[in-house]
Formats: structure tokens, C-alpha cells, sequence
């Protein structure tokens, strides 16, 4: 199926822009706001989303939310929910700043998609056109045993294998689609079970010193004959080509070449100090309910900055880059991609491959580069139009892009639970009434 990008752009009234400052002043400029019904939405049927989030924190399943729509150009609904510290009872506000976890991953594939416009890169290219230690991978293979038999002499049990020649070499495209094998999320794959003692990570490492040693894990199965979740592996060795080819750190490359042209202030691998107090703090579920996570800094580190979980940012940052994608590229004026490669991006390259992965529905999806894409809401049990693409993260956030409806939708929480995302899906697809 192919997205066909059609009236994207709109100019906005003198009183959309005055509604900016009455009603949403947190939202920037580039994303002005707007009564719902100017937008074909329902001012009452939006107050929904309040309530299937509310429902969410009485149960004691999140602490708090912030949600944000924008259709047609404009932001219909921006609104903060619950509570950002439960001990202090500190409220939720819409500048709270969330850790987005593989909500990275999208502006990964931003970044690529920028070089390969620029010639540096093609799809295509083996991973080893820029990182040599890449050439000449092995896949392991599981060792059969008979019936009741022992492991070999010195191995495990759930590491007895042996490695063949990989058939070809692991491509840009292969890691964009998560069909690599590299240290994935496979059923009886051995590449993550390997990591930690084949290619630990420092407590100095940088993409540099780290990603090289990915190549000597095992691929879990020959590359392109499988979709297999590659959550860190893959985009690192991504951010890493980024660095190579564009000679920035990918911190650097990330902030000048996307968050400074959208406006994106609140974007960053590691909070500075002075934006600490707008951090919402992390949860984990547990039987005594919501507990404080040990870790608050989440997947976020000072020198690595990995492109498949690392990014931290505010619910209004990330709606200007999806509205970005939206728009087929560009945003006030900025052009990031042209409208073909955000075609591109959302468009299906793994077939049926992607479909009862990763806990998503059994039928109707599809896999671009680096997001999800809903080919059949009806076989997939989705709300969400067909069309519509993007991803989400381990702490619950999620972004789609709806080019049907013309509509973008960020939902930020901290604990992955999954209904909340189907409830705020259902909240805003029932509030358009034209």
C-alpha cells in the first residue's frame, strides 16, 4: 500500500494564531491552535480523553498523562492529566518532560533518511560500507540434540550452538526494518543472551568505542528472512553510521540537523540540570501498585547516545516533529525530507513479516523504515486509519501520524500499559464528526 500525501498544508486564520496565546501557550508557534469543530472535531466528544485517561489513574495503573491532537494543522486538544510525582503529589503540566524510550527511533529514521537524500547513504549499503568489523557475520544455528541429552562439554543449555556463514551482508534497510537477526528479540534467538558477555557496555562507552562490538554477536537468522525486534542494536549501529558519515556526534547531529530547525527546545539524551524539576518521575507496576523505578534516568547517558531508546523530550517537542512527517517533511518552513521519502518511511517493506510481533495484532499491520504501519485497522482491531504510522516506547508513550484524517496524536505517559493507548485512540478517533 502506498500513502498518498495530499493537501497537507493549510494556512491559519488571524484567529488561530490569537488562540495560540489564549488557550494552548505552551504549544509553539510552528503549531497553532484552533476551536476543535474549525477542525471537523467535537469539543465535547474531546473531554473523552480526559476521562479514559482519569479512569487509567484512579485505578492506580499510571500517575498522570499528557495528551495532545493536532488535525489539519492545528492543535485541538492539549491537556495534562494526573499527577507527574505521585509522594509529592506534584500535578502533571504540559512542559513535563518524559522519557521516551524507542519513541527514539522514528527521528532515527529521520536522520538516516536525511543522508540518504544527500547521496552519503542507500538503503542498500552493507552495514560494512562504514563499519568493516560488519563484513563476514555468522548466524548461529541451534544444536540438535537427541532426546534427554546432555549440552556439550562447557556450554549451557540455552547456548548450544553452532554458526554458519551469513548469506549475505546485513544492509541500512535490514536494520531499518529490524530484519538484521543483530542481538533481536527472536524466539530462541542467542544474540541477546550473547551481549552481555560478548559486547558488555562501559560505563564511558560511546557509540565509537560500543557499536564495533556488536559485530561479533551472532546474527539470530539469516538477514531479511525474518522481523525480529532489534530495540538497541540495530538503531545504535544506525546512530554510529549517522556519526561517520556526517562527522558529528549523533547528539550534535540530532540537534542542529532536526530539534533546532523544528523548535524542538526540550529534546536531549541527558536532562541539564535546569530542566530536571519538569521531569516526571518513572514507575514501574508491581503488587503493591505504582513503585518508584530505581533507575530515573531511564535508557538517557551522558556520553551514549543511542538511537533506539535515549531521547527524552516534552509531548509539544515531539508533535512538531510528527507534524513535520505529516506535512510530508517539513514544518515553518524548515524542510527536513522531501514527500517521497516520507512516502517512503510509511510504506510496508516487510510483507506479512511484521504481523503478531512484538505484541502487535495478528493481521493488518505492515513495517516501514523504522515505524508501523496499519495497512487494515478492520483485520488489525485498531481505531486508527488505515495509513497511519509511527511507534512507541517502553515507558507507554506513543505517536501516530494519520494522513487520512490529516492528524497527528502524542500520547506521554511512564508506565507501559498498553490499554491506555487504545482508550486515548478510541477518545480521538470518536471526536471527529466530519
Amino acid at each position: 500500500m502506498r500513502i498518498i500525501w495530499t493537501e497537507v498544508h493549510y494556512m491559519f486564520s488571524l484567529r488561530s494564531l490569537a488562540l495560540v496565546i489564549s488557550s494552548w501557550p505552551l504549544v509553539a508557534a510552528a503549531q497553532p491552535a484552533a476551536k476543535p469543530e474549525d477542525a471537523g472535531m467535537s469539543t465535547e466528544r474531546l473531554k473523552r480523553i480526559h476521562e479514559s485517561i482519569q479512569r487509567h489513574v484512579d485505578a492506580g495503573e499510571i500517575c498522570g498523562a499528557v495528551t495532545v491532537v493536532a488535525r489539519r494543522g492545528v492543535v485541538v486538544h492539549f491537556e495534562a492529566h494526573g499527577l507527574m510525582d505521585i509522594e509529592s503529589k506534584k500535578p502533571m503540566e504540559k512542559d513535563t518532560i518524559f522519557r521516551l524510550a524507542s519513541m527514539t527511533k522514528p527521528i532515527t529514521g529521520v536522520a538516516v533518511l536525511m543522508l540518504v537524500e544527500e547521496g552519503k547513504i542507500r538503503l542498500n549499503d552493507p552495514v560494512s560500507k562504514f563499519l568493516p568489523e560488519f563484513r563476514d557475520m555468522k548466524v548461529a544455528m541451534p544444536r540438535e540434540r537427541a532426546a534427554g541429552a546432555a549440552p556439550a562439554p562447557g556450554a549451557a543449555a540455552a547456548l548450544d550452538f553452532y554458526t554458519v556463514p551469513a548469506n549475505r551482508e546485513i544492509t541500512v534497510q535490514d536494520l531499518l526494518t529490524h530484519t538484521s537477526g543483530l542481538v533481536s528479540t527472536v524466539s530462541g534467538g542467542f544474540g541477546a543472551k550473547l551481549a552481555a558477555t560478548m559486547a558488555p557496555h562501559g560505563p564511558g562507552d560511546t557509540l565509537a568505542s560500543y557499536v564495533p562490538k556488536l559485530a561479533t554477536i551472532p546474527l539470530d537468522f539469516q538477514p531479511g528472512t525474518q522481523w525480529a525486534y532489534s530495540g538497541a542494536a540495530g538503531p545504535e549501529v544506525l546512530s554510529r553510521i549517522v556519526e561517520i558519515v556526517s562527522g558529528q556526534t549523533y547528539d550534535e547531529f540530532l540537534r542542529t540537523r532536526i530539534f533546532e530547525p523544528l523548535g524542538m527546545k526540550d529534546t536531549f539524551f541527558y536532562p541539564p540540570d535546569d530542566r530536571r524539576p519538569r521531569l516526571v518521575t518513572l514507575y514501574r507496576k508491581s503488587p503493591n501498585g505504582l513503585e518508584k523505578d530505581a533507575n530515573q534516568d531511564g535508557f538517557s547517558n551522558k556520553t551514549y547516545f543511542g538511537g533506539g531508546g535515549g531521547l527524552m523530550s516534552t509531548a509539544a517537542d515531539y508533535l512538531q516533529f510528527a507534524q513535520m512527517l505529516l506535512n510530508g517533511g517539513e514544518l515553518n518552513g524548515k524542510r527536513l525530507l522531501g514527500p517521497r521519502t516520507v512516502e517512503l518511511m510509511a510504506s510496508n517493506h516487510v510483507g506479512d513479516m511484521f504481523n503478531g510481533k512484538l505484541g502487535r495484532p495478528a493481521h493488518g499491520m505492515g513495517f516501514g523504515l523504522i515505524v508501523q504501519v496499519v495497512e487494515d485497522n478492520v483485520a488489525a482491531g485498531l481505531r486508527v486509519s488505515n495509513g497511519s504510522f509511527g511507534w512507541d516506547g517502553a515507558f507507554g508513550t506513543q505517536v501516530w501520524v494519520n494522513p487520512k484524517e490529516k492528524m497527528v496524536t502524542v500520547i506521554m505517559i511512564q508506565t507501559q500499559v498498553a490499554q491506555v493507548q487504545r482508550d486515548f485512540e478510541n477518545a480521538v478517533m470518536q471526536a471527529i464528526v466530519e
